[in-house]
């Protein structure tokens, strides 16, 4: 494991905590009317973490069958087409169109139960299965970096917890200033439903560079 590694891994998660699960519906949950309570934000939070750390897990076992299979360059030229993928299709990503934020802020005020909020949480999870794509980058680049299994989930368990301290942040303002931190998250709420897709294109181009400048240094550099 390499200091490299490890700063390639913690900026890819820091773009997943921008995603509508790990970063949007907390604020959405910061901005429901009444009382803060800690303990729907906490379950929240943890279900969701959960979920991407046992979908990682499950992604790794099945990279590893795969990696296990390829010799080192070989894997690390499959970690390259990887990057220079997400890096393509970042640019296919139309800024103009605005996501689809009303149906989530609904589901957050239909329900204020512990047990539909773990729900929200897991279906947020599920519906970004298909566009976690810097995660998938992040795993590629642990598959072929021959750790060990104990490293894998300790970085896999790393990555989960950075992609919610952004929301955390958020909330420790929010309970300290709240009426300084409202606006600034009202603002944030508002930019996401105008821009939305704009900010995954730039995910995805951002993911796409840090896996294929990792290939590229282990292939040649290293």
């Amino acid at each position: 494991m390499t200091l490299g590694l490890v700063a390639a891994l913690a900026g890819l998660a820091l773009l997943d905590s921008t995603s509508i699960g790990t970063l949007f519906i907390p604020i959405w949950l910061m901005l429901t009317p009444g009382r803060l309570r800690l303990s729907r934000f906490g379950v929240y939070l943890g279900t969701i973490t959960v979920f991407y750390f046992a979908v990682g897990v499950l992604i790794v076992l099945g990279a590893s069958q795969v990696v296990d299979h390829l010799d080192g360059p070989v894997a690390l030229w499959a970690q390259l087409v990887i990057g220079v993928f997400l890096f393509v299709v970042s640019f296919r990503f139309d800024s103009k169109k605005k996501p689809n934020t009303g149906k989530w802020q609904s589901r957050i005020n239909a329900n204020g139960s512990v047990a539909a909020l773990a729900g929200v949480a897991v279906l947020a999870g599920v519906v970004e299965l298909a566009t976690m794509l810097p995660y998938l980058g992040a795993i590629g680049m642990m598959s072929a970096a021959d750790l060990g299994p104990a490293q894998i989930g300790l970085l896999l368990a790393g990555y989960c917890l950075v992609m919610i301290v952004p929301a955390v942040l958020l909330l420790g303002g929010r309970l300290a200033l709240r009426s300084r931190v409202e606006p600034f998250l009202r603002r944030i709420s508002t930019w996401f439903a105008e821009k939305g897709a704009g900010m995954t294109g730039w995910i995805l181009g951002i993911a796409g560079f840090l896996v294929a400048r990792d290939a590229i240094a282990r292939l040649f550099f290293l």
